[in-house]
This record gives C-alpha cells, sequence and structure tokens, in this order.
C-alpha cells in the first residue's frame, strides 16, 4: 500500500504533537459562559424552498457570541406523529449549507435537519469581524494576533453550540445527532464535544486537528495554506514558533475530541494530502466514546463510496 504518511500500525496509536494550552479547559468554561450569556434569538420563517409534500422549510436565524446573526437551513416533516430526532450539518471550508433537497433523504426517515452557515464563509451568516491582523483570507489565523478569545474558529465552534441548543428546544425534536466532512467534520467534533445534546456524531476526514504535524509534514497548503503565509508574514525567523502553535491548541479538535460522551463514527483517508491521516487518526484516538471508522486505504480528500450510507444507517438506527 502506498504511504503518504506514518504506516497504518503507528497510526492507529498516535494521538497528535501540536500542544494542549494548561488553561485548555478554562478557555473553553469561559467560552461557554459567554455562550450562555448570549441571547439565541432564534427566529424561524417560513419559506416554500421545494414545494415538496410532506416537508416544511424554514429560514433559521439565530443569534452567536459577538452578536453575529447565522443563518441555518431548517427542515421537518408536516406532521410528525411523534417528536422527531433532529440532526446538525456543517458544511466544508469556504462553502455553505448547500441546496435544501440534500437534505431530504433524512427528512423522509423523520427527522428534522438543520444545515447551518459558517459565519464569513460562503453563505448567509454575518461575520462581524472586528480583530487585529490578517483578514484577506484564512479563518484559522484569524484573532491569532490577539487574546486566543478572539479566535474566529472558537466562535465558530460556539455557534454550533448555538445551533445544537436552538434545535433541541423546538418542541418537535427528542435527540439530536451531527455531520458533517473536512471542516465540517471538525465542527462535528467540536460540536459532540462542547454540546451534551449531541448523541451521534459523524465526521468524514476531519479538518483543523494537530496544526503542527501538518506544518512538519509540510502541508501547510490548500486548505492549511493560511499556516505558512502566516509564518512567512508575521514570523519570518519563527521566533513565536511555539506561542503561535500553543495558541492554535485552544482550536484543535483533537484536544476537544476526549469530551465527547456521543457515538461517533469516522471516516479516515490514508491518501489524504489537505487533511493528513495522522491528524486525522489523532482526533479519532483521542475519543473516549463508543466509536467506529471506516479507513480508505486509496482515498483522500474527495466522495468515499459507501460511507454516505453507512452514515445514513448509523445516524437512523
Amino acid at each position: 500500500m502506498p504511504v503518504l504518511d506514518k504506516p497504518l500500525a503507528e497510526l492507529r496509536e498516535y494521538r497528535g504533537i501540536n500542544p494542549k494550552p494548561e488553561d485548555f479547559d478554562d478557555y473553553w468554561a469561559r467560552a461557554l459562559a459567554e455562550l450562555d450569556a448570549t441571547d439565541p434569538e432564534p427566529e424561524l420563517i417560513p419559506c416554500d424552498a421545494l414545494g415538496a409534500k410532506g416537508i416544511e422549510t424554514f429560514d433559521l436565524f439565530f443569534t452567536g457570541v459577538g452578536g453575529a446573526r447565522i443563518y441555518a437551513k431548517y427542515l421537518r416533516p408536516s406532521a410528525p406523529a411523534a417528536p422527531c430526532p433532529g440532526l446538525l450539518l456543517f458544511h466544508g471550508y469556504a462553502g455553505s449549507s448547500g441546496d435544501w433537497q440534500e437534505k431530504l433523504s433524512y427528512v423522509g426517515q423523520g427527522m428534522a435537519v438543520a444545515g447551518m452557515d459558517c459565519r464569513g464563509q460562503g453563505g448567509r451568516s454575518e461575520d462581524p469581524g472586528g480583530v487585529r491582523g490578517n483578514t484577506l483570507n484564512g479563518h484559522i489565523i484569524r484573532g491569532l494576533d490577539g487574546s486566543p478569545d478572539d479566535l474566529l474558529f472558537r466562535q465558530i465552534f460556539l455557534d454550533t453550540v448555538q445551533l445544537a441548543r436552538v434545535v433541541s428546544g423546538f418542541p418537535e425534536v427528542d435527540g439530536l445527532s451531527c455531520m458533517g466532512g473536512s471542516q465540517g467534520g471538525a465542527l462535528s467534533i467540536a460540536c459532540a464535544a462542547l454540546a451534551p445534546q449531541i448523541q451521534r456524531c459523524v465526521s468524514a476526514f476531519p479538518f483543523l486537528s494537530d496544526y503542527k504535524r501538518v506544518w512538519e509534514m509540510d502541508l501547510a497548503k490548500d486548505a492549511y495554506a493560511e499556516l505558512r503565509t502566516y509564518l512567512r508574514m508575521f514570523d519570518p525567523l519563527h521566533e513565536r514558533e511555539e506561542e503561535i502553535f500553543r495558541t492554535l491548541g485552544y482550536i484543535d479538535v483533537h484536544h476537544l475530541a476526549p469530551r465527547i460522551t456521543a457515538r461517533v463514527l469516522m471516516a479516515i483517508t490514508l491518501m489524504d494530502n489537505i487533511c493528513p491521516p495522522s491528524t486525522q487518526f489523532a482526533v479519532f484516538n483521542s475519543i473516549r466514546s463508543e466509536k467506529e471508522h471506516a479507513i480508505y486505504p486509496d482515498y483522500g480528500h474527495e466522495a468515499l463510496p459507501g460511507f454516505p450510507d453507512r452514515a445514513f444507517r448509523f445516524l437512523t438506527a
């Protein structure tokens, strides 16, 4: 088998090298306290997005930390016989929640589905900004020049929790799961770690994991290119390298993974040069709850045959 990363036997034991800040738990306790003090002010606006029988569609808006109004597509069965399970969907980096019809297979199984647009990316959510440093592109490094509380992915992770709180509070919803790939896979891990409402989590080749490993593999390109850009522009002699990677540790999902209590299904791709296999295993190996994985030896950061069906069975069982 071709090898992009460590041998599989070593990957099965790998737990990451990016430093974890000593106050990591206090950091997220403080972040969640800020979210507790943020009134979500949910607004559910009916819209006839599909004209499909037996399905209701809504534009959902709610408030995240910093006052941002966050948008999600929300679909539910028209007349559920009983409270139905909910599913949160998270999209890839720089994208959006996608088309309405993509969610129909789950609504057809009697689920309520919410697909969130990440703030500052390709959808309808607000990004209030207000941080020092680079804003041309690069959400990983956004806020890196200020307090760790300014990190943009801190706010996006909290948006996933706010969405979980809002959707689980709807009277038709009983039980909650989450799913995504790449950035969406990372957000699913973060949501499951920070929102105790999550009972099942599906994550495919998660992004935002083990940043220092990405750097050492010389893969700070494509989705991780901003790591190289930041160091070249703001720390060309790497005098702050240890500080930078330590700060990024606050938004490293492999550090959040041990907090998960949900059942987890992960897809891991061994030829992935976007989110390297070791960074994916760093997440999986850190999860302490019930978990399973599907390993794709010959696949990279791409569509995975059979995994959507397996995820469907996992989420609807």
